[in-house]
C-alpha cells in the first residue's frame, strides 16, 4: 500500500509540475507578441521621435500613458545616479555622466541576474528595456545643441537644469558630432531592442517544441 501511495504520489508532483510549465510556452508568446507590436509602433508613437503620430486614437493614448510612466520610471533613477555623487565625492564629470549611466545599467543588471539565474527569456525582456531607454538618451543627445541650462519645463524634476550632454560633449570636444553620436545612438538602442525581440521569439517557440518531444518520449 505504502508503495503505491509513493508512486502515486510522484506522478501527481510530475503531472503538477507538467500543469505548472504548461501556460509558460503560451504566456512567452503572448509577451512576444507583446513586445513585437510594442516595437512596430515604437517609431509613430515615441513623443521624441520626429515623425511621432498625434492624434487621439486608443493606441496614442496607450503609448502616452506607457511613456509617462516609464519615463518617470527612468528619470528616477537617472537622477538617483546625480544623487549617488551628491553623496561621494565624484569629479564634476562622473557626476554628471552618472544619471545616464545609471538610467542604463539598472536594466543591464536586471538582464545580468536572469542571465545567471539561466531564465533568458527574462533576461531578454531586461535588454529589450536597456534598448528602451538608450533610445530616449539618443533623443537627449541630440538636443545638446539647445544650450547648457535645460528650462524647468523640459526637467524632470520641473526646476531649472543643466544638460548633461551639453556639458559631456562639450568637454570632450564632441559637440560638432552630436549628430552623429545620437544616430549610432539610436541605431544600437533599435539594434538591441530587435535582437531581444528575437531571443523572445526563439525562447517562445523552441522551448515549447522541447518540452513537446520531452512529453512524447515519456508518454
Amino acid at each position: 500500500m505504502y508503495h503505491f501511495r509513493h508512486f502515486h504520489h510522484k506522478n501527481s508532483k510530475k503531472d503538477y509540475k507538467q500543469s505548472s510549465t504548461d501556460a509558460t510556452p503560451f504566456a512567452k508568446k503572448v509577451l512576444l507578441l507583446f513586445f513585437v507590436v510594442f516595437l512596430l509602433l515604437f517609431p509613430h508613437y515615441a513623443p521624441w521621435e520626429l515623425n511621432h503620430t498625434q492624434d487621439n486614437a486608443i493606441l496614442k493614448q496607450i503609448f502616452t500613458l506607457y511613456f509617462f510612466i516609464a519615463n518617470q520610471t527612468l528619470g528616477i533613477i537617472h537622477e538617483s545616479g546625480h544623487g549617488v555623487c551628491y553623496i561621494l565625492p565624484c569629479p564634476e564629470f562622473i557626476m554628471v555622466l552618472n544619471g545616464t549611466l545609471f538610467q542604463l545599467l539598472f536594466p543591464a543588471g536586471i538582464a545580468y541576474y536572469y542571465k545567471q539565474k539561466g531564465n533568458r527569456f527574462a533576461m531578454y525582456i531586461a535588454l529589450f528595456f536597456v534598448g528602451f531607454s538608450l533610445h530616449y538618451t539618443a533623443w537627449y543627445i541630440s538636443t545638446a545643441h539647445e544650450g547648457l541650462h535645460l528650462p524647468a519645463s523640459k526637467s524632470f524634476l520641473g526646476v531649472d537644469a543643466y544638460h548633461d550632454f551639453n556639458y559631456l560633449l562639450t568637454a570632450m570636444g564632441l559637440m560638432q558630432y552630436e549628430s552623429f553620436i545620437a544616430g549610432l545612438t539610436r541605431f544600437i538602442a533599435y539594434f538591441l531592442m530587435i535582437v531581444s525581440v528575437i531571443g523572445m521569439f526563439f525562447g517562445a517557440f523552441t522551448n515549447s517544441g522541447k518540452r513537446r518531444e520531452k512529453r512524447k518520449k515519456d508518454s
